[in-house]
């Protein structure tokens, strides 16, 4: 498939890459019943290449991979260990765990560290190599990892969802009140941008960046989520998850609150969020 680590301009605050896993163990009605629609939704934007996404969500110091199309072709290779996962599982499977992997791998290479396989561990979270902090998402006709090293952040996690309305009962599983109330004011200040599907991916991106540092479950009922929208660019902006229980240790000091970024572009919605020592 088709392979982007581009980067072109649009407004972000300092320090930002600017331009335009699985999924996360969040038992919900939409990871269970959205196969279908994902399938339907994602054939919107699987005809566009090479154009970034994640990539302008993220800072410098992190390299992204993203990967368009991929329905057909010859797959990338996997390492033995990586086949042994996916040797029972459908052509669907298999192709995501396998393309968003040599999306890894790229980004390895790009940090100057030798490819390696890339294997679950507990809930499925990734186990990337020694020295070096990643996340990775996928949808049908989309695949990106973003990988950083250690040193530079602390933990990151990033994901993308079809840009459609979560299905019917979804929200109210996911949703504070708090958050439901700011949606409905977000929605009517631009109504073109499906603020559920948007606080949905917000929430994956907080647990796979919080999992890492604690190996705990984070429900989603354990993170407060406020997005906001760049002034004159309403599809791009930032959001503060705040954390109801106690938060992880990193550089010595108790994490309140975690960080992101999001946009809505070429039929996806997606976010990042990173987590730095100071």
């Amino acid at each position: 498939p088709p392979w982007s680590t581009a980067t072109s301009t649009s407004p972000g605050p300092p320090g930002t890459r600017a331009s335009a896993s699985r999924r996360s163990p969040w038992a919900t009605p939409a990871s269970g019943a959205s196969g279908r629609d994902r399938r339907a939704d994602c054939a919107a934007f699987s005809r566009w290449r090479a154009e970034p996404v994640i990539d302008e969500l993220l800072p410098d110091s992190v390299v992204a991979v993203e990967s368009y199309g991929g329905e057909e072709g010859v797959l990338p290779p996997l390492f033995p260990e990586e086949e042994a996962v996916v040797a029972r599982a459908v052509d669907k499977r298999r192709r995501e765990f396998t393309t968003v992997r040599a999306c890894a791998r790229r980004a390895m290479e790009k940090l100057g560290v030798p490819p390696q396989p890339v294997l679950p561990a507990e809930r499925g979270a990734p186990v990337w190599p020694q020295g070096l902090a990643g996340s990775m998402t996928h949808c049908e006709g989309y695949c990106a990892a973003a990988l950083v090293r250690a040193t530079d952040l602390a933990s990151l996690g990033i994901d993308a969802e079809p840009h459609g309305p979560l299905p019917d009962g979804v929200l109210t599983a996911v949703a504070l009140p708090a958050e439901a109330r700011r949606l409905r004011t977000l929605a009517d200040q631009d109504a073109a941008v499906h603020w559920d599907r948007l606080l949905f991916s917000a929430k994956e991106s907080v647990y796979k960046a919080w999992f890492p540092l604690t190996g705990k479950w984070l429900d989603f009922m354990e993170a407060d989520i406020e997005m906001y929208a760049y002034p004159g660019t309403p599809h791009l902006g930032a959001f503060r998850a705040e954390l109801l229980v106690p938060g992880p240790e990193v550089g010595g000091r108790r994490v309140a609150a975690f960080h992101g970024r999001w946009t809505v572009a070429r039929g996806l919605v997606a976010t990042a969020v990173t987590v730095p020592y100071v």
